[in-house]
């Protein structure tokens, strides 16, 4: 099949307004040279999910992959549009919003899912006291837990209102909807550090296992690179979402800036 699929239009939703992260602060924001809080990179991924999971349905969410990169900010109540094109079984994913390209992206569904190994994942707990981040927060190689998060009933309703998911699919089969997994991801950097403001860059997800609604999700994380670049403090994970103690969700490569420029500098 090959072809673009029907545009998926939606109006934007900053989840993230009372956050730690002061990024998705209105005036924090304006700061750093955006014109408003930002719709957490997490979220954005998750809308462009409705793609691929459109185009395969459950099989998507049973061993599919995704990639997302985030170049420019999706704002708060902005009308964007999210659409794909099939190539050869790839989906290329854009986001777009006020006239901007906002992330890039593909998706694929594998035959299978690949296998990984629970025990090649350190399972250690997020830190009992988190300290603001420093030279030691992210070290190559060190390993990092978080804290286990559930959403389920009310909670995992209310996460697919806040990221406009319409697909019938995740209620009528009581599936976790995969951008929750994401949304474990920040947690490994949030759940070991204090951080000041700060921005997801970009992310591949291989999923091994479809999340159902009510999993306790946990992350077992590496730090695989800690580097400046143009001012920035970037760091890298490689990482395993795990269900309930048992299950692995999702093998995930996570990027962010954990101190802009402005910050770093000061």
């Amino acid at each position: 099949m090959s072809g673009r699929l029907e545009t998926w239009r939606l109006q934007a939703y900053n989840t993230a307004k009372q956050s730690e992260n002061k990024m998705h602060d209105d005036t924090v924001a304006k700061r750093f040279g955006f014109t408003g809080g930002l719709v957490p990179g997490v979220d954005v991924m998750a809308y462009m999910m409705h793609m691929p999971v459109k185009r395969w349905g459950r099989a998507f969410l049973e061993h599919g992959l995704i990639d997302a990169r985030f170049l420019k900010p999706v704002y708060d109540g902005e009308m964007t549009d999210v659409t794909a094109d099939e190539n050869n079984g790839v989906l290329a994913i854009e986001v777009r919003s006020r006239g901007d390209l906002c992330a890039t992206g593909s998706a694929s569904l594998p035959a299978s899912a690949p296998s990984f190994s629970l025990a090649d994942y350190r399972e250690v707990p997020a830190v009992a006291e988190r300290k603001p981040v420093n030279a030691t927060s992210y070290e190559i190689g060190k390993w990092l837990g978080t804290a286990p998060r559930r959403w389920a009933g009310a909670a995992a309703s209310e996460y697919l209102a806040d990221i406009r998911e319409t697909d019938p699919i995740y209620a009528r089969e009581g599936l976790g909807h995969p951008g929750l997994i994401q949304k474990v991801m920040n947690r490994v950097l949030v759940d070991n550090a204090i951080l000041g403001p700060w921005i997801h860059v970009g992310s591949k997800m291989q999923l091994l296992s479809a999340a159902k609604a009510g999993d306790e999700i946990t992350a077992r994380a590496k730090v695989t690179a800690n580097y400046d670049k143009k001012g920035h403090r970037f760091v890298e994970v490689d990482a395993l979402a795990v269900a309930n103690g048992t299950t692995p969700l999702a093998h995930c490569w996570h990027i962010a800036i954990y101190q802009p420029r402005e910050q770093a500098a000061a």
